[in-house]
C-alpha cells in the first residue's frame, strides 16, 4: 500500500533522483519505499566510516547493500577508513551522544556525500539519520546545509525521516526482510555508552 502522508514533502521544484546516504539497512527501508512510492529513484551511498569494529561495518555494509539489490537499486560502497574518522573527531572522545562528537561526525559524512552527489550528477541528496532516535534532527540538518554550500550545485534534503508514520513503517519492514538491527550507533563511543546504560539496568 502506497504511504500517504503530509508530513513527507518532496524539495521545492521537485526532485525524481536523490543520493540517499544510508547509515544502515533498517534506516533505510522505509524511507526508500516511500520515496519509490513517490516518483523518486534513490541511489544509495554507504559511507560510515565511524563505525566499530570492523565486523560490525561489515554485517552493516551486507545488510544495506542486500536492501538496495533486492529492490534493483544502485548501490556505491564509500569504502572504509576508520582512522581518519578518528583523526577527524580527536579530542571529543568524551563528548555525549548528540554533542561535539556526533556534529563532526555528520559534517565529515554528509560533506563526502554531497561531493559523490555532484560527481554522480545528482543535485540532490539526504541520509537516513535522520530517521534514528538516536541522533539529533537540528545537528543533521546544519550538517547537510553545510556541506551544500561547500560544494556547488548540490541541494540537501532536509527532511525528519521519523515522521509520516516512517518510524511504524520500518519496523514492520525490519521483520519482513529479517533484517540485522544494531544496538548502537556504531562508534565505539556510543557503543560504551550503551554498554553503561545497559548494565545500569541490571
Amino acid at each position: 500500500m502506497k504511504q500517504k502522508t503530509s508530513a513527507i514533502v518532496l524539495p521545492e521544484g521537485g526532485c525524481t533522483e536523490v543520493l540517499l546516504h544510508a547509515c544502515c539497512a533498517p534506516c533505510s527501508s522505509a524511507i526508500v519505499e516511500w520515496m519509490l512510492q513517490n516518483g523518486v529513484r534513490p541511489t544509495i551511498f554507504y559511507f560510515n566510516p565511524n563505525i566499530w569494529p570492523r565486523e560490525e561495518y561489515d554485517i552493516r555494509k551486507e545488510e544495506s547493500k542486500r536492501h538496495a539489490e533486492s529492490l534493483g537499486l544502485q548501490w556505491i560502497d564509500g569504502d572504509y577508513d576508520h582512522e581518519t574518522w578518528r583523526c577527524q573527531v580527536e579530542g571529543l572522545e568524551h563528548e555525549p551522544e548528540r554533542g561535539a562528537r556526533c556534529q563532526q561526525c555528520f559534517n565529515m559524512r554528509l560533506l563526502v556525500a554531497a561531493q559523490k552527489a555532484r560527481e554522480l550528477g545528482i543535485r540532490h541528496f539526504t541520509t537516513t539519520l535522520a530517521s534514528s532516535r538516536w541522533k539529533s534532527i537540528e545537528q543533521i540538518t546544519v550538517a547537510g546545509l553545510a556541506a551544500q554550500q561547500v560544494v556547488p550545485e548540490t541541494f540537501f534534503w532536509a527532511q525528519n525521516w521519523r515522521k509520516g508514520g516512517l518510524s511504524d513503517r520500518r519496523a514492520q519492514l525490519l521483520r519482513e526482510y529479517g533484517f540485522y538491527n544494531q544496538q548502537y550507533c556504531g562508534c565505539e563511543f556510543s557503543q560504551n555508552r550503551q554498554y553503561l546504560k545497559e548494565t545500569k539496568k541490571t
